[in-house]
């Protein structure tokens, strides 16, 4: 029998990141070849191209099955496999397309009509598969929406890591108390808003390591900032420039984010968390796209503070009472993830079954019964 051609693609770093799991499980595969595509995605005057240059450069790939996207869109695949809801990297043909998304934040850019172009939708929990069904987007004679996990997060939940060969390799100090600030990548974000006091402010308290990572493709911005925090580095504070959070978040200690939605992977940790409040962003989201959820868990989740000045005292007391937001923490990371630490191998079973290596699906992952349609029913706005 012929090796199924399994192509992924994706335009940002952190969407291999988020497949990177699953594709270590299938690449040991005999029946598949696994090919890589994709590239840093830019646009000039409205013009979309993909910059192939170093995007797998990261991580342990295959390199002989690393293509650029033109000579993979010329081509015909068994399944394609994203962590992005564009379908501009379409190949020429492909018999199934698997989405399993790159983002849990209370933004809920995922909950889009844009996902149902995809065949089989990958949800991450309980949470997304009711805000699907919530929004009239599990329907018949479409996208089969699944309950699965999110793959990322199982390295959270997994044994293995050393956080003191971690920080030592970051050259800070083991035993000092680790905070990582990671911002989101949308406009009116904290680090745009008061990032740099942040760091100042916590620099200057001279009390903690600050690991410092930034989103790997912020929207809208002139700003090279990570030339701009290079010069904010010294032995508490290390500007990070791995595509993977993961690493980051189990070293530290406590998380200080706004609306990433590293702050939603992170209560898989049950540590303590601050957020900085970024109302603009929320209000533009809010305005644009009505499946942005405050009120399940939102910023319920850390506390918030409003101005650079709060920042010290609001880490210092979350250190000492670490506890305090752990009862909503925990219920979100419930909610939000399906059964983490064994997401991988059902996605990677998942697209067995699309490529029809596998007869049904995993006993562990739930298919969602589709809704009728109903005339005048609400759906989300859809995102430029």
């Amino acid at each position: 029998m012929a090796q199924k051609r399994i192509l992924f693609a994706g335009y940002a770093p952190v969407h291999f990141v988020c497949f990177e799991s699953v594709y270590r499980l299938l690449r040991k595969d005999p029946r598949l070849e696994i090919w890589l595509s994709g590239g840093f995605k830019t646009a000039h005057d409205g013009a979309v191209a993909f910059s192939f240059d170093g995007f797998y450069d990261r991580f342990e790939v295959d390199r002989t099955r690393v293509i650029p996207f033109e000579q993979a869109g010329r081509q015909e695949f068994d399944v394609l496999i994203c962590a992005h809801l564009s379908d501009s990297l379409f190949p020429q043909a492909v018999g199934r397309t698997v989405q399993i998304f790159h983002g849990v934040s209370f933004k809920n850019r995922s909950v889009r009509e844009k996902a149902l172009r995809y065949d089989l939708l990958c949800l991450p929990g309980r949470y997304h598969a009711e805000m699907y069904q919530h929004w009239r987007l599990v329907r018949p004679g479409s996208s089969r929406c699944l309950i699965a996990g999110f793959p990322k997060a199982d390295a959270l939940v997994q044994g293995g890591f050393d956080r003191e060969a971690f920080l030592t390799r970051a050259r800070l100090d083991p035993a000092r108390p680790t905070l990582l600030y990671a911002p989101t990548g949308d406009g009116n974000n904290s680090l745009e808003i008061m990032g740099e006091k942040v760091i100042e402010a916590l620099r200057d308290a001279g009390r903690w390591n600050l690991l410092v990572k930034l989103h790997d493709h912020p929207k809208q911005t002139n700003v090279d900032w990570p030339a701009v925090l290079s010069r904010w580095e010294n032995d508490r504070i290390r500007l990070i420039h791995d595509w993977n959070v993961v690493p980051c978040l189990r070293a530290a200690d406590l998380l200080i984010s706004d609306a990433s939605s590293v702050a939603v992977e992170y209560t898989l940790l049950d540590r303590p968390i601050v957020l900085l409040d970024v109302p603009k962003l929320l209000e533009k989201m809010v305005r644009k796209h009505a499946a942005v959820d405050l009120e399940t868990y939102g910023q319920k989740i850390g506390t918030l503070v409003g101005h650079a000045g709060e920042i010290v005292d609001a880490v210092a007391e979350g250190l000492a009472e670490p506890n305090r937001q752990s009862a909503i923490r925990r219920a979100m990371a419930r909610h939000v993830f399906h059964r983490p630490g064994s997401a991988s191998a059902r996605v990677a079973a998942i697209v067995l079954h699309a490529a029809g290596l596998l007869s049904s699906l995993p006993e562990d992952v739930e298919e969602l019964l589709p809704q009728p349609l109903v005339m005048g029913a609400e759906s989300p706005n859809e995102l430029p």
